[in-house]
This record gives structure tokens, C-alpha cells and sequence, in this order.
């Protein structure tokens, strides 16, 4: 059989946009401290670009390679904490929905082929959790207390990862990073 059967499997791949790592560390600190009270794996501060695709490993890289040489950096800006009715999107932090956010989403999912019938909806997730609403409404007081500045966060997004992220497995513990790039 030609390429093997490894090459061949197809995992679920997300494309992230990472934080500079200023705001990355701020941002672990909040984590933290909503993880310490309402539990949830850890996982690295990102904005998804593009959300779960299955793909093969090879494929994966080949459209996330040309995906990134055709993006410049961009400004990402809070616009509030909010929570959400799953547990990826428990408590986050909301984007303004700028023509340069949603453009470079745009340009990534095309490039991966990637539809979804729910609009895109730029956040920057802070705690994983399957929680009551009670429990939420804590949890976003909580990360607003941590940190009283978030609404005027804003920061340049220069590097995308591509990410292999099992939906499936919410102890995050099989999700790794495949590859990185600068974006210029």
C-alpha cells in the first residue's frame, strides 16, 4: 500500500492565533485562578481561526502552510468576558468582530475548506468547564475580578499554530501542537 496506512489516518485539526507572550502570560494567570475554583483542563490562550476539520497530517500542513503566507499580522481587541452554552466556549473573552479578525478567518477557513453553518464568533476561550448557569455567571465575575482590564485589552496577532484537537477528549491530554508559523 502506498504512503502506509499512518499517513493516511485522519485526525481533527484547529488552527489557532496565538498571543504575544505578554498577554499569553496575563492571560494564564486568569486561567488559573478559574481553574483552581471551577476545575477544567489546561490549556494555551488562543483565538480558533479555524475550528475542528478532519484532516490527514499531511494535508493538514500543506493548508496551513499557504494559509499563513497569504496573512499579515493582525489587531485583536477585547470587547468583553462572556460565557457560553458549551463547555469549549464556558467562560471567554469576546473580540470586536473587526473586518481584520473576521477577514482572517475567512481567509484561513477557505484555504482549509472549512464551513460551518454557525457564524464565526472571534473569541479567546478561558475556562473549559460544563457548568451551571449560576456557576458561569461566578466564573466570568471571577475572571473580571482577576484581571479589571480586559475590555481594553488589545493585541497584535503575529503567530498561527496549527493544532491536532480530539473534540472528543475534554481532558485536552491527546492535544498537541503539529506546527507554527510567523506570520510577516
Amino acid at each position: 500500500m502506498e504512503g502506509g496506512e499512518a499517513e493516511q489516518k485522519k485526525h481533527v485539526y484547529s488552527v489557532w492565533a496565538i498571543p504575544p507572550e505578554d498577554v499569553k502570560e496575563r492571560l494564564k494567570k486568569v486561567m488559573e485562578g478559574l481553574r483552581s475554583e471551577f476545575g477544567g483542563p489546561e490549556f494555551d490562550p488562543h483565538v480558533t481561526v479555524v475550528g475542528a476539520i478532519r484532516l490527514t497530517e499531511a494535508d493538514a500542513l500543506q493548508k496551513f502552510k499557504s494559509a499563513c503566507e497569504g496573512l499579515k499580522p493582525y489587531t485583536a481587541r477585547i470587547s468583553s468576558v462572556s460565557t457560553g452554552s458549551f463547555f469549549y466556549q464556558c467562560v471567554y473573552l469576546l473580540l470586536h468582530p473587526t473586518p481584520e479578525v473576521m477577514e482572517a478567518s475567512l481567509h484561513c477557513t477557505n484555504h482549509f475548506g472549512y464551513y460551518s453553518s454557525i457564524p464565526y464568533m472571534p473569541h479567546l476561550s478561558l475556562l473549559y468547564a460544563d457548568l451551571t448557569e449560576e456557576e458561569k455567571q461566578r466564573a466570568k465575575e471571577k475572571a473580571e475580578a482577576l484581571d479589571e482590564n480586559f475590555s481594553s485589552l488589545s493585541f497584535t496577532i503575529s503567530r498561527l499554530a496549527l493544532h491536532k484537537t480530539d473534540t472528543e477528549d475534554k481532558t485536552l491530554k491527546s492535544w498537541e501542537k503539529v506546527s507554527e508559523y510567523d506570520l510577516v
